[in-house]
């Protein structure tokens, strides 16, 4: 399986690989009428947990956040995805994103989401290894972090540093993962990226092939 070419800002490779989804959930609310203001997280996980499956585990950590407060006023259909990198011999992931409704500042989410992955037993080790629940962070309305700069460099990194995550809005590899563009675009296709200009769909489309 190929994997998607890094991007050279503004300028765009394409990435056909085989996907297969599974719809658990086709049950679907409207996304917000001004959707470059929508946050929007991804979800994945490819092993069981002490709650169950991956399906079970990802409906868990949704419930969970809802009741810290977080209302989660959209959520994508579960797709079966191969897993990443290509060629790794993990077992498929399960994928989703969801459509978030918070008073939280960005900095006190990602809190809550990287709590929400230790109760359902995530144990951060290698980077890429298989896990049982993965919640990233993908938008926060328009909000850019780090300064461009700094976002660029991050951008151009081909895997994450090891260790806490810390904040990077959007997320820095949003662009070249189609399996959380395409769940993503659909709760808010139109969300238009603050730094590439395009929106979501179309980010997809060209990842789709």
């Amino acid at each position: 399986m190929k994997r998607p070419i890094p991007l050279e800002l503004g300028n765009w490779a394409q990435d056909s690989p085989a996907r297969r989804r599974i719809n658990v959930n086709d049950g679907r609310a409207r996304a917000p009428l001004h959707q470059d203001q929508a946050i929007l997280i991804g979800l994945g996980a490819n092993l069981d947990s002490l709650i169950g499956p991956p399906v079970a585990t990802l409906e868990a950590a949704l419930t969970r956040l809802e009741a810290e407060g977080i209302r989660v006023a959209a959520r994508s259909r579960w797709r079966r995805t191969p897993p990443w990198p290509p060629g790794s011999d993990q077992p498929d992931y399960v994928n989703g994103a969801a459509l978030l409704e918070t008073e939280l500042a960005p900095e006190d989410l990602l809190a809550a989401l990287l709590e929400t992955e230790a109760e359902m037993g995530r144990v951060r080790e290698a980077v890429w290894a298989p896990r049982v629940c993965d919640l990233d962070l993908l938008t926060y309305g328009q909000t850019l972090r780090p300064e461009l700069e700094e976002w660029r460099r991050l951008a151009e990194v081909s895997h994450p540093p090891e260790g806490q995550p810390f904040l990077v809005l959007p997320h820095p590899r949003l662009h070249l993962r189609f399996f959380a563009l395409e769940p993503a675009a659909e709760l808010a296709p139109q969300w238009r990226h603050p730094v590439f200009g395009r929106a979501l769909e179309e980010m997809a489309g060209l990842l789709r092939g």
